[in-house]
């Protein structure tokens, strides 16, 4: 098989095992048709998986165990043995063990797309404070990836009913107006804008803006972000030929007619934009990280200790966000194959006699 026709790999990291990333992983992976569409290339052990596996009692499931990314075989359900020791696994608790398996697994599997032995990297919940070590000093997946894969990463929660990117991500609030400026603003439209055309395949789409205060400001009097930064920088974007509009109000934003208008939504801060998504779309919703050399996605829901190990954690949104990695990921290569040498020259051959008077 050439690489051109082989399924896409897709990289999986484990995240917190004493939440319900693998349990996700798992229900995802049961359906005995799953590797017809991709080959999963999951980064933790076998061991522990298959612990994991005989408590829920899918029986069905064989992993195909291997030392390193470039043994992948395709059209099995691969494991990485990044560790050979018996985990335990202690369901709904924070420990520092599952922290630093998390980030083994989470450098493994972002690097084998680098390295070009996978495709796509689609990652498990981690829990942002036990995974902090002198190597990972992030906020989350999205900070961690931009710096070792490069580029400006852009938080993107998408689902079929609403796509929304967000200005500043994971700060407190008392933050966010510090970080709200005509840079930062401009900068996600351009990011978002770019995603929906590459990623998405939607030539030319239509962005609506939040205002960052209650109100949108309410002209000035509940803040003057609005008439100061978002407005100018809107009608930058206008001027620039984008469908950009607003700021509009957050509070009265999120109705089906609005939806129905846009094509994604440019939230000023992570709940202003989170909460309305995940109400909508918690089933179903994937976070997309954009504006970085490759795709990565990930479910939209965290560890969830207060149901792991109890087998009803929801695959859904999971699911999801595998499917979602493959489709970005053919989109982005029709994208570029569709662009590439666009305007290179072709020499005209002129026949004996055209360049006469």
């Amino acid at each position: 098989m050439s690489e051109k026709d082989r399924k896409i790999r897709v990289a999986i990291s484990i995240g917190d095992y004493n939440g319900i990333g693998i349990e996700v992983i798992l229900k995802t992976l049961q359906e005995k048709e799953i590797t017809e569409f991709f080959t999963p290339v999951i980064f933790g052990s076998t061991k522990l998986l298959s612990y994991q596996k005989d408590r829920l009692k899918f029986d069905r499931i064989n992993f195909q165990g291997i030392q390193d990314a470039n043994q992948i075989v395709d059209g099995k359900i691969n494991v990485v043995n990044l560790w050979k020791d018996q985990i335990d696994v202690h369901y709904g608790k924070v420990t520092k063990e599952a922290g630093e398996h998390a980030y083994q697994s989470l450098k493994a599997a972002a690097k084998s797309v680098s390295d070009g032995f996978t495709d796509v990297l689609v990652t498990a919940p981690i829990n942002k404070d036990n995974i902090q070590s002198e190597e990972f000093h992030f906020p989350g997946h999205t900070e961690y990836l931009g710096e070792v894969w490069g580029g400006k990463p852009l938080m993107f929660l998408v689902s079929e009913k609403l796509r929304v990117g967000l200005v500043t991500q994971h700060i407190p609030i008392s933050e966010v107006a510090k970080q709200i400026n005509s840079k930062s603003v401009y900068a996600k439209i351009q990011q978002i804008h770019k995603s929906l055309i590459e990623d998405y395949a939607i030539s030319k789409p239509k962005i609506a803006v939040l205002g960052l205060n209650p109100h949108a400001g309410d002209n000035g009097l509940l803040g003057s972000e609005e008439k100061e930064i978002i407005s100018p920088v809107i009608e930058r974007c206008i001027n620039e030929n984008q469908l950009v509009f607003g700021p509009y109000s957050a509070d009265s934003f999120f109705n089906p007619s609005n939806l129905d208008a846009f094509d994604a939504v440019l939230a000023m801060y992570h709940d202003q934009g989170l909460v309305a998504f995940k109400t909508i779309s918690f089933d179903e919703g994937v976070n997309y990280t954009a504006g970085l050399k490759f795709v990565r996605t990930s479910p939209d829901h965290g560890v969830a200790y207060d149901i792991a190990g109890k087998g009803i954690a929801n695959e859904e949104s999971f699911k999801e966000a595998i499917f979602s990695a493959i489709e970005l990921y053919k989109n982005r290569n029709e994208y570029q194959e569709l662009t590439k040498n666009v305007l290179q020259h072709i020499p005209l051959k002129l026949e004996k006699g055209d360049n006469k008077e």
